[in-house]
Protein backbone atom coordinates (compact mmCIF):
# COMPACT_ATOMS: atom_id res chain seq x y z
CA UNK A 1 0.00 0.00 0.00
CA UNK A 2 2.88 2.56 0.82
CA UNK A 3 4.67 1.57 -2.27
CA UNK A 4 1.69 2.55 -4.36
CA UNK A 5 1.15 5.60 -2.05
CA UNK A 6 4.53 6.50 -3.35
CA UNK A 7 4.59 5.82 -7.13
CA UNK A 8 1.34 7.85 -7.16
CA UNK A 9 2.52 10.82 -5.33
CA UNK A 10 5.67 10.35 -8.07
CA UNK A 11 3.56 10.05 -11.32
CA UNK A 12 1.38 13.56 -9.39
CA UNK A 13 4.86 14.93 -9.40
CA UNK A 14 6.38 13.94 -12.64
CA UNK A 15 2.87 15.48 -14.25
CA UNK A 16 3.03 18.47 -12.23
CA UNK A 17 6.39 19.24 -13.16
CA UNK A 18 5.86 18.28 -17.05
CA UNK A 19 3.18 20.76 -16.93
CA UNK A 20 5.15 23.71 -15.28
CA UNK A 21 7.76 23.12 -18.19
CA UNK A 22 5.32 23.37 -20.65
CA UNK A 23 4.05 26.04 -19.48
CA UNK A 24 7.74 28.00 -19.50
CA UNK A 25 8.26 26.60 -22.86
CA UNK A 26 4.72 27.72 -24.34
CA UNK A 27 5.20 28.78 -28.14
CA UNK A 28 4.82 32.79 -27.61
CA UNK A 29 2.75 35.15 -30.25
CA UNK A 30 5.40 36.29 -32.82
CA UNK A 31 3.16 38.80 -34.58
CA UNK A 32 0.83 40.50 -31.87
CA UNK A 33 -1.54 42.98 -33.41
CA UNK A 34 -3.20 45.68 -30.94
CA UNK A 35 -6.15 47.88 -32.51
CA UNK A 36 -7.63 50.63 -30.92
CA UNK A 37 -10.80 52.26 -30.96
CA UNK A 38 -10.51 55.84 -29.80
CA UNK A 39 -13.51 56.82 -28.30
CA UNK A 40 -15.40 53.46 -29.08
CA UNK A 41 -17.43 51.36 -26.49
CA UNK A 42 -20.19 49.00 -26.32
CA UNK A 43 -22.70 51.93 -28.20
CA UNK A 44 -20.68 52.29 -30.67
CA UNK A 45 -20.15 48.77 -31.56
CA UNK A 46 -23.89 48.23 -31.48
CA UNK A 47 -24.95 51.01 -33.81
CA UNK A 48 -22.23 50.65 -36.30
CA UNK A 49 -23.86 46.61 -36.28
CA UNK A 50 -27.56 47.82 -36.41
CA UNK A 51 -26.64 50.31 -39.31
CA UNK A 52 -24.97 46.91 -41.36
CA UNK A 53 -28.37 45.27 -40.70
CA UNK A 54 -30.47 48.33 -41.85
CA UNK A 55 -28.55 49.15 -45.02
CA UNK A 56 -28.04 45.29 -45.83
CA UNK A 57 -31.67 44.29 -45.42
CA UNK A 58 -32.82 47.25 -47.62
CA UNK A 59 -30.24 46.27 -50.51
CA UNK A 60 -31.21 42.66 -50.20
CA UNK A 61 -34.89 43.96 -50.73
CA UNK A 62 -35.98 42.35 -47.51
CA UNK A 63 -38.18 44.16 -44.76
CA UNK A 64 -35.99 45.75 -42.02
CA UNK A 65 -38.73 44.60 -39.68
CA UNK A 66 -42.19 43.89 -39.33
CA UNK A 67 -43.13 47.09 -38.30
CA UNK A 68 -42.10 50.77 -38.98
CA UNK A 69 -39.29 51.20 -36.45
CA UNK A 70 -38.26 47.36 -35.73
CA UNK A 71 -35.26 45.98 -36.89
CA UNK A 72 -35.72 41.89 -37.15
CA UNK A 73 -33.08 40.05 -34.89
CA UNK A 74 -32.13 38.16 -37.63
CA UNK A 75 -30.49 40.70 -39.60
CA UNK A 76 -28.75 41.93 -36.45
CA UNK A 77 -27.07 37.92 -35.60
CA UNK A 78 -26.23 37.77 -39.36
CA UNK A 79 -22.89 36.94 -39.43
CA UNK A 80 -22.26 39.32 -42.40
CA UNK A 81 -24.25 42.40 -40.63
CA UNK A 82 -21.65 41.54 -37.55
CA UNK A 83 -17.96 43.54 -37.05
CA UNK A 84 -15.12 41.44 -36.80
CA UNK A 85 -14.37 42.26 -33.45
CA UNK A 86 -17.40 41.30 -32.21
CA UNK A 87 -17.28 37.67 -32.98
CA UNK A 88 -13.58 36.70 -32.02
CA UNK A 89 -13.80 33.72 -29.45
CA UNK A 90 -12.38 36.03 -26.49
CA UNK A 91 -14.15 38.81 -24.98
CA UNK A 92 -13.58 40.95 -21.63
CA UNK A 93 -14.15 44.37 -19.78
CA UNK A 94 -11.97 47.52 -18.95
CA UNK A 95 -12.50 50.36 -16.88
CA UNK A 96 -10.74 53.13 -17.93
CA UNK A 97 -10.47 55.96 -15.48
CA UNK A 98 -7.23 57.77 -14.56
CA UNK A 99 -5.42 58.25 -11.53
CA UNK A 100 -7.52 61.64 -11.35
CA UNK A 101 -10.43 61.37 -13.21
CA UNK A 102 -13.49 59.38 -14.64
CA UNK A 103 -13.55 60.65 -17.18
CA UNK A 104 -9.61 59.96 -18.85
CA UNK A 105 -8.07 62.07 -21.49
CA UNK A 106 -6.44 59.71 -24.64
CA UNK A 107 -3.01 60.61 -23.25
CA UNK A 108 -3.63 59.24 -19.80
CA UNK A 109 -5.46 56.08 -20.78
CA UNK A 110 -2.99 55.74 -23.66
CA UNK A 111 -0.48 55.33 -20.97
CA UNK A 112 -2.00 52.96 -18.61
CA UNK A 113 -2.65 50.29 -22.08
CA UNK A 114 0.53 50.92 -23.19
CA UNK A 115 2.93 50.85 -20.47
CA UNK A 116 0.87 49.78 -17.36
CA UNK A 117 0.90 53.11 -15.14
CA UNK A 118 -1.86 55.61 -14.51
CA UNK A 119 -1.05 59.05 -14.68
CA UNK A 120 -2.56 62.68 -15.33
CA UNK A 121 -4.84 63.65 -17.95
CA UNK A 122 -2.59 65.01 -20.43
CA UNK A 123 0.71 63.23 -19.89
CA UNK A 124 1.92 60.26 -21.71
CA UNK A 125 4.14 58.14 -20.32
CA UNK A 126 5.06 59.84 -17.08
CA UNK A 127 4.64 59.89 -13.55
CA UNK A 128 0.70 61.38 -12.32
CA UNK A 129 2.79 63.96 -10.11
CA UNK A 130 5.93 65.40 -10.88
CA UNK A 131 5.60 64.16 -14.97
CA UNK A 132 10.25 63.55 -14.52
CA UNK A 133 10.20 60.02 -14.47
CA UNK A 134 9.64 58.28 -18.06
CA UNK A 135 8.38 54.50 -18.10
CA UNK A 136 9.15 52.43 -21.09
CA UNK A 137 5.72 51.27 -23.28
CA UNK A 138 4.76 48.02 -25.16
CA UNK A 139 5.93 49.07 -28.16
CA UNK A 140 9.93 49.95 -26.54
CA UNK A 141 9.52 46.71 -24.89
CA UNK A 142 8.81 44.60 -28.01
CA UNK A 143 11.70 46.26 -29.83
CA UNK A 144 13.77 44.82 -26.98
CA UNK A 145 12.94 41.89 -27.62
CA UNK A 146 13.54 41.86 -30.59
CA UNK A 147 10.22 42.31 -32.63
CA UNK A 148 9.73 45.06 -35.90
CA UNK A 149 7.38 47.55 -34.09
CA UNK A 150 4.30 49.69 -36.76
CA UNK A 151 2.25 52.43 -35.93
CA UNK A 152 -0.87 53.39 -37.85
CA UNK A 153 -2.93 55.79 -36.90
CA UNK A 154 -5.64 57.45 -38.56
CA UNK A 155 -4.79 61.20 -36.66
CA UNK A 156 -1.47 62.75 -36.79
CA UNK A 157 1.62 60.45 -35.97
CA UNK A 158 2.43 62.57 -32.89
CA UNK A 159 -0.71 62.73 -31.46
CA UNK A 160 -1.59 61.18 -27.46
CA UNK A 161 -2.76 57.32 -29.02
CA UNK A 162 0.18 57.02 -31.44
CA UNK A 163 2.65 58.83 -29.37
CA UNK A 164 2.18 56.51 -26.36
CA UNK A 165 4.01 53.78 -27.82
CA UNK A 166 7.38 55.59 -28.40
CA UNK A 167 7.42 59.16 -26.25
CA UNK A 168 6.98 60.22 -23.12
CA UNK A 169 6.28 63.45 -22.17
CA UNK A 170 4.74 66.04 -19.59
CA UNK A 171 2.04 67.28 -21.98
CA UNK A 172 0.77 65.59 -25.17
CA UNK A 173 0.92 69.26 -26.46
CA UNK A 174 4.17 69.31 -27.37
CA UNK A 175 3.95 67.95 -30.56
CA UNK A 176 7.17 68.50 -32.13
CA UNK A 177 8.98 67.15 -28.76
CA UNK A 178 6.83 63.80 -29.71
CA UNK A 179 7.99 63.77 -33.01
CA UNK A 180 11.60 64.14 -32.56
CA UNK A 181 11.01 60.85 -29.83
CA UNK A 182 9.02 59.25 -33.04
CA UNK A 183 12.04 59.53 -35.05
CA UNK A 184 14.50 58.33 -32.21
CA UNK A 185 12.10 55.53 -31.59
CA UNK A 186 13.74 53.53 -34.61
CA UNK A 187 10.33 51.86 -35.77
CA UNK A 188 10.37 50.39 -38.74
CA UNK A 189 6.78 51.93 -40.21
CA UNK A 190 4.56 54.43 -39.03
CA UNK A 191 1.57 54.95 -41.01
CA UNK A 192 -1.77 57.23 -42.46
CA UNK A 193 -2.05 60.59 -40.71
CA UNK A 194 0.35 63.48 -41.27
CA UNK A 195 2.73 65.46 -38.27
CA UNK A 196 1.40 68.56 -36.45
CA UNK A 197 4.26 70.90 -35.74
CA UNK A 198 7.15 69.62 -37.47
CA UNK A 199 8.68 72.25 -38.13
CA UNK A 200 8.56 74.00 -34.80
CA UNK A 201 6.84 74.63 -31.52
CA UNK A 202 2.95 73.99 -30.66
CA UNK A 203 3.37 75.60 -27.35
CA UNK A 204 5.75 77.07 -24.42
CA UNK A 205 7.94 74.28 -23.93
CA UNK A 206 8.01 72.61 -26.84
CA UNK A 207 11.06 71.92 -28.69
CA UNK A 208 12.01 73.26 -32.46
CA UNK A 209 13.09 70.40 -34.51
CA UNK A 210 13.15 69.96 -38.13
CA UNK A 211 10.83 66.50 -37.58
CA UNK A 212 11.30 66.20 -41.90
CA UNK A 213 14.84 66.52 -41.67
CA UNK A 214 15.26 64.33 -38.86
CA UNK A 215 13.07 62.04 -40.39
CA UNK A 216 15.75 61.72 -43.66
CA UNK A 217 19.15 61.70 -40.94
CA UNK A 218 17.36 58.43 -39.20
CA UNK A 219 16.93 57.10 -42.77
CA UNK A 220 13.34 57.11 -42.81
CA UNK A 221 11.70 57.09 -46.29
CA UNK A 222 8.96 59.38 -46.32
CA UNK A 223 5.86 58.32 -48.79
CA UNK A 224 2.59 60.57 -49.73
CA UNK A 225 1.02 58.92 -52.69
CA UNK A 226 -0.71 56.22 -53.00
CA UNK A 227 0.47 54.39 -55.56
CA UNK A 228 3.82 54.41 -53.93
CA UNK A 229 2.95 53.09 -50.81
CA UNK A 230 0.60 50.09 -51.85
CA UNK A 231 3.67 49.36 -54.16
CA UNK A 232 5.53 48.62 -50.66
CA UNK A 233 3.67 45.21 -50.21
CA UNK A 234 5.73 44.00 -53.32
CA UNK A 235 8.70 46.10 -52.15
CA UNK A 236 9.09 46.51 -48.36
CA UNK A 237 11.43 48.95 -47.21
CA UNK A 238 12.84 48.68 -43.61
CA UNK A 239 12.04 52.44 -42.39
CA UNK A 240 9.32 53.97 -44.06
CA UNK A 241 6.90 56.53 -42.69
CA UNK A 242 3.60 56.56 -45.04
CA UNK A 243 1.10 59.55 -44.95
CA UNK A 244 -1.93 59.72 -47.07
CA UNK A 245 -1.90 62.02 -49.72
CA UNK A 246 -5.25 63.98 -48.84
CA UNK A 247 -5.51 64.93 -44.87
CA UNK A 248 -8.97 66.48 -43.91
CA UNK A 249 -8.02 68.97 -41.10
CA UNK A 250 -5.50 68.62 -38.03
CA UNK A 251 -3.16 66.72 -39.87
CA UNK A 252 -5.68 64.14 -39.88
CA UNK A 253 -6.64 61.28 -42.83
CA UNK A 254 -10.41 62.05 -43.60
CA UNK A 255 -13.17 60.22 -42.39
CA UNK A 256 -14.29 57.27 -44.30
CA UNK A 257 -17.03 58.56 -45.16
CA UNK A 258 -15.15 61.18 -47.04
CA UNK A 259 -12.71 59.40 -48.39
CA UNK A 260 -11.60 59.84 -51.92
CA UNK A 261 -10.01 57.19 -53.93
CA UNK A 262 -6.59 58.17 -53.91
CA UNK A 263 -6.47 57.65 -50.04
CA UNK A 264 -5.65 54.69 -48.28
CA UNK A 265 -7.59 53.26 -45.85
CA UNK A 266 -6.90 51.56 -42.45
CA UNK A 267 -7.04 48.37 -43.75
CA UNK A 268 -5.05 48.97 -46.92
CA UNK A 269 -2.29 50.77 -44.59
CA UNK A 270 -2.59 47.60 -42.45
CA UNK A 271 -1.76 45.50 -45.39
CA UNK A 272 1.04 48.20 -46.35
CA UNK A 273 2.28 47.71 -42.71
CA UNK A 274 2.43 44.09 -42.20
CA UNK A 275 3.96 43.44 -45.45
CA UNK A 276 7.18 45.83 -44.17
CA UNK A 277 6.93 44.28 -40.78
CA UNK A 278 7.01 40.61 -41.89
CA UNK A 279 10.13 40.84 -43.40
CA UNK A 280 11.23 40.32 -39.89
CA UNK A 281 10.83 37.18 -37.36
CA UNK A 282 8.10 38.72 -35.33
CA UNK A 283 6.52 42.28 -34.49
CA UNK A 284 4.17 44.25 -32.71
CA UNK A 285 1.73 46.47 -34.72
CA UNK A 286 -0.47 49.29 -32.96
CA UNK A 287 -3.40 50.70 -35.00
CA UNK A 288 -5.77 53.47 -34.01
CA UNK A 289 -8.73 54.25 -35.89
CA UNK A 290 -8.76 57.95 -33.86
CA UNK A 291 -11.38 59.80 -35.67
CA UNK A 292 -14.15 57.74 -34.20
CA UNK A 293 -13.35 59.83 -31.32
CA UNK A 294 -13.49 63.15 -33.38
CA UNK A 295 -16.76 62.54 -34.60
CA UNK A 296 -18.21 61.34 -31.42
CA UNK A 297 -17.24 64.75 -29.82
CA UNK A 298 -19.40 66.24 -32.75
CA UNK A 299 -22.14 63.70 -32.17
CA UNK A 300 -22.11 62.72 -35.42
CA UNK A 301 -23.75 59.29 -36.25
CA UNK A 302 -23.04 58.58 -39.60
CA UNK A 303 -19.29 59.46 -39.54
CA UNK A 304 -18.54 57.88 -36.69
CA UNK A 305 -20.10 54.53 -38.40
CA UNK A 306 -18.51 55.20 -41.46
CA UNK A 307 -15.31 54.76 -39.34
CA UNK A 308 -16.15 52.63 -37.37
CA UNK A 309 -16.32 49.87 -40.37
CA UNK A 310 -13.13 51.52 -41.84
CA UNK A 311 -11.33 50.43 -38.20
CA UNK A 312 -12.92 47.00 -37.72
CA UNK A 313 -12.05 46.52 -41.98
CA UNK A 314 -8.64 46.33 -40.48
CA UNK A 315 -9.00 43.96 -37.52
CA UNK A 316 -10.36 41.73 -39.96
CA UNK A 317 -7.02 42.18 -42.05
CA UNK A 318 -5.15 41.01 -39.53
CA UNK A 319 -7.82 38.12 -38.83
CA UNK A 320 -6.61 37.03 -42.39
CA UNK A 321 -3.39 37.31 -41.07
CA UNK A 322 -3.90 34.98 -38.14
CA UNK A 323 -5.88 32.29 -40.41
CA UNK A 324 -2.35 32.06 -42.40
CA UNK A 325 -0.10 31.93 -38.87
CA UNK A 326 -2.92 31.18 -36.07
CA UNK A 327 -0.05 29.04 -34.10
CA UNK A 328 2.31 32.64 -33.74
CA UNK A 329 -0.36 35.85 -33.88
CA UNK A 330 -2.46 37.55 -31.20
CA UNK A 331 -5.08 39.94 -32.21
CA UNK A 332 -6.59 42.24 -29.31
CA UNK A 333 -8.95 44.84 -30.25
CA UNK A 334 -10.29 47.75 -27.19
CA UNK A 335 -11.13 51.23 -27.21
CA UNK A 336 -9.78 53.89 -24.64
CA UNK A 337 -12.31 55.32 -23.02
CA UNK A 338 -16.37 55.81 -24.75
CA UNK A 339 -16.93 59.26 -26.47
CA UNK A 340 -19.79 61.68 -26.38
CA UNK A 341 -22.62 59.87 -24.29
CA UNK A 342 -23.56 58.20 -27.42
CA UNK A 343 -26.92 55.63 -26.64
CA UNK A 344 -28.75 53.10 -28.41
CA UNK A 345 -32.39 54.67 -27.87
CA UNK A 346 -33.66 58.05 -27.91
CA UNK A 347 -36.59 59.85 -26.07
CA UNK A 348 -38.25 60.71 -29.27
CA UNK A 349 -38.24 57.19 -30.32
CA UNK A 350 -38.92 54.60 -27.45
CA UNK A 351 -38.41 51.21 -28.41
CA UNK A 352 -38.47 51.92 -32.21
CA UNK A 353 -35.27 52.59 -34.24
CA UNK A 354 -35.09 54.16 -37.65
CA UNK A 355 -31.19 53.48 -38.81
CA UNK A 356 -32.46 53.87 -42.61
CA UNK A 357 -32.20 57.62 -41.93
CA UNK A 358 -28.93 57.81 -41.77
CA UNK A 359 -28.61 57.15 -45.80
CA UNK A 360 -29.22 60.28 -46.37
CA UNK A 361 -26.05 61.41 -44.94
CA UNK A 362 -24.01 62.53 -47.50
CA UNK A 363 -20.50 63.55 -46.06
CA UNK A 364 -19.09 64.04 -42.55
CA UNK A 365 -19.70 67.06 -40.17
CA UNK A 366 -16.23 68.27 -41.22
CA UNK A 367 -16.84 68.14 -44.73
CA UNK A 368 -20.39 69.76 -44.65
CA UNK A 369 -18.41 72.75 -42.26
CA UNK A 370 -15.59 72.77 -45.46
CA UNK A 371 -17.72 72.96 -48.09
CA UNK A 372 -21.37 73.44 -48.41
CA UNK A 373 -21.91 75.97 -45.01
CA UNK A 374 -19.44 78.38 -45.83
CA UNK A 375 -20.39 78.62 -49.35
CA UNK A 376 -24.04 79.28 -47.83
CA UNK A 377 -23.10 81.45 -45.36
CA UNK A 378 -20.93 83.45 -47.40
CA UNK A 379 -24.04 83.64 -50.07
CA UNK A 380 -26.64 84.67 -47.05
CA UNK A 381 -25.77 86.25 -44.01
CA UNK A 382 -26.03 89.65 -45.11
CA UNK A 383 -29.39 89.12 -46.36
CA UNK A 384 -30.68 87.76 -43.17
CA UNK A 385 -28.38 89.37 -40.78
CA UNK A 386 -28.26 92.87 -42.17
CA UNK A 387 -31.23 93.19 -44.18
CA UNK A 388 -33.62 90.75 -42.01
CA UNK A 389 -34.36 88.98 -45.70
CA UNK A 390 -34.87 85.33 -44.64
CA UNK A 391 -37.26 83.61 -46.99
CA UNK A 392 -34.86 82.81 -49.99
CA UNK A 393 -32.39 82.13 -47.38
CA UNK A 394 -34.76 79.56 -45.50
CA UNK A 395 -35.84 77.85 -48.28
CA UNK A 396 -32.11 77.05 -50.05
CA UNK A 397 -31.44 75.71 -46.28
CA UNK A 398 -34.56 73.35 -46.05
CA UNK A 399 -33.13 71.85 -49.51
CA UNK A 400 -29.96 71.75 -48.34
CA UNK A 401 -30.63 69.92 -45.15
CA UNK A 402 -32.39 67.87 -47.27
CA UNK A 403 -29.90 67.26 -50.42
CA UNK A 404 -26.75 66.76 -47.58
CA UNK A 405 -28.71 65.34 -44.61
CA UNK A 406 -31.58 63.32 -46.18
CA UNK A 407 -33.58 65.44 -43.15
CA UNK A 408 -37.28 66.61 -44.66
CA UNK A 409 -38.08 69.64 -43.12
CA UNK A 410 -42.20 68.78 -43.30
CA UNK A 411 -41.51 65.73 -41.24
CA UNK A 412 -39.94 66.89 -38.22
CA UNK A 413 -41.58 68.23 -34.95
CA UNK A 414 -42.19 71.21 -33.79
CA UNK A 415 -39.37 71.18 -31.19
CA UNK A 416 -37.10 69.42 -34.02
CA UNK A 417 -37.77 72.76 -36.80
CA UNK A 418 -37.53 75.36 -33.82
CA UNK A 419 -33.80 73.84 -32.81
CA UNK A 420 -32.49 74.03 -35.99
CA UNK A 421 -33.73 77.74 -36.64
CA UNK A 422 -32.22 79.10 -33.71
CA UNK A 423 -28.92 77.02 -34.72
CA UNK A 424 -29.43 78.53 -38.49
CA UNK A 425 -29.39 81.91 -36.93
CA UNK A 426 -26.98 81.65 -34.38
CA UNK A 427 -24.13 80.09 -37.12
CA UNK A 428 -25.41 82.75 -39.91
CA UNK A 429 -25.66 86.13 -37.14
CA UNK A 430 -23.42 84.98 -34.73
CA UNK A 431 -24.24 84.10 -30.86
CA UNK A 432 -22.88 84.51 -27.09
CA UNK A 433 -20.06 81.20 -27.21
CA UNK A 434 -20.13 81.88 -23.31
CA UNK A 435 -23.47 82.02 -22.66
CA UNK A 436 -24.32 78.19 -20.57
CA UNK A 437 -27.36 77.52 -22.79
CA UNK A 438 -25.38 77.81 -25.35
CA UNK A 439 -22.51 75.75 -24.77
CA UNK A 440 -24.86 73.21 -23.72
CA UNK A 441 -26.76 73.02 -27.03
CA UNK A 442 -23.40 73.41 -29.60
CA UNK A 443 -20.58 72.18 -27.36
CA UNK A 444 -17.89 74.90 -29.52
CA UNK A 445 -19.29 73.35 -32.61
CA UNK A 446 -20.98 74.87 -35.53
CA UNK A 447 -24.68 75.49 -34.24
CA UNK A 448 -26.48 74.51 -37.12
CA UNK A 449 -24.18 72.05 -38.22
CA UNK A 450 -24.10 70.03 -34.74
CA UNK A 451 -28.02 70.46 -34.61
CA UNK A 452 -28.96 68.84 -37.82
CA UNK A 453 -26.56 65.86 -36.74
CA UNK A 454 -28.65 66.17 -33.60
CA UNK A 455 -31.99 65.86 -34.96
CA UNK A 456 -30.67 63.43 -37.93
CA UNK A 457 -29.73 60.95 -34.97
CA UNK A 458 -32.31 61.28 -32.80
CA UNK A 459 -34.77 60.71 -35.65
CA UNK A 460 -32.81 56.40 -36.10
CA UNK A 461 -33.14 56.65 -32.31
CA UNK A 462 -29.66 57.37 -31.47
CA UNK A 463 -28.70 60.06 -28.70
CA UNK A 464 -25.63 62.11 -27.05
CA UNK A 465 -25.35 63.15 -23.83
CA UNK A 466 -21.62 64.78 -23.85
CA UNK A 467 -19.19 66.76 -26.17
CA UNK A 468 -16.30 65.03 -23.90
CA UNK A 469 -15.01 61.86 -22.64
CA UNK A 470 -17.17 59.77 -20.72
CA UNK A 471 -16.08 56.94 -18.04
CA UNK A 472 -18.02 53.92 -18.81
CA UNK A 473 -15.87 50.70 -19.25
CA UNK A 474 -15.20 49.25 -22.51
CA UNK A 475 -15.20 45.75 -24.18
CA UNK A 476 -11.66 44.11 -25.22
CA UNK A 477 -11.81 41.47 -27.88
CA UNK A 478 -9.03 38.94 -28.57
CA UNK A 479 -8.46 36.31 -30.72
CA UNK A 480 -5.37 33.81 -31.48
CA UNK A 481 -1.89 32.47 -29.06
CA UNK A 482 -2.37 33.44 -25.59
CA UNK A 483 -5.68 35.52 -26.00
CA UNK A 484 -7.57 33.86 -23.27
CA UNK A 485 -5.21 35.95 -21.12
CA UNK A 486 -7.84 39.08 -22.41
CA UNK A 487 -11.23 37.74 -20.91
CA UNK A 488 -12.65 38.92 -17.40
CA UNK A 489 -13.32 42.02 -15.91
CA UNK A 490 -9.71 44.02 -15.46
CA UNK A 491 -8.08 47.72 -15.52
CA UNK A 492 -7.01 49.38 -18.43
CA UNK A 493 -3.69 49.05 -17.28
CA UNK A 494 -3.72 45.60 -17.11
CA UNK A 495 -3.76 45.11 -20.83
CA UNK A 496 -0.34 46.54 -20.93
CA UNK A 497 1.08 43.99 -18.48
CA UNK A 498 -0.71 41.22 -19.72
CA UNK A 499 0.78 41.90 -23.89
CA UNK A 500 4.13 42.17 -21.99
CA UNK A 501 3.63 38.93 -20.45
CA UNK A 502 2.82 37.41 -24.11
CA UNK A 503 5.86 38.74 -25.99
CA UNK A 504 7.87 37.30 -23.30
CA UNK A 505 8.84 39.98 -21.14
CA UNK A 506 10.23 39.24 -17.57
CA UNK A 507 9.66 42.70 -15.66
CA UNK A 508 7.12 43.56 -13.80
CA UNK A 509 5.29 47.20 -15.35
CA UNK A 510 5.56 49.50 -15.14
CA UNK A 511 9.07 49.69 -16.22
CA UNK A 512 11.39 53.02 -15.74
CA UNK A 513 13.03 54.22 -18.86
Amino acid sequence: MKLKKHLSLMIVTFVMVLFIAASAFAKQPKYVFFFLGDGMSISQIQATEAFLATKWAIENGLEIGPNPGEINAKHLLNPSNRLNMAQMPIAGMQTTFDQFALMTDSASSATGFASGIKTRSAVINMDPYNHTTGYKSIGELAQETGMKVGIISSVPLNHATPAAYYASVPHRGLYNLIGKQMVESGYEFFGSGGLLAPTGPARDGDTSYNIWQMLDDAGYQVLNDRESIMELKNNPMDKVVCINPWLQNSAAMPYAIDRPDTNLSLAEMTEVAIAVLQESDSFFLMVEGGKIDWSCHANDAMATIGDMIDFDNAVGVAIEFYNKYPDDTLIVVTGDHETGGMTIGHATTGYRAYYEKLLGQKHSFTYFGQNQWPEYKEKYSEAVCINNDALDAAWSMIDLMQSFFGLNWGELSEYQQERIAWAWVHSLCGYDRNDSKNRHHYGGYEPIIIKLTHVLNEQASIGWTSFAHTGVPVPVFAQGNDAERFSGFYDNTDIAKQLALAIGVEENLPIEK
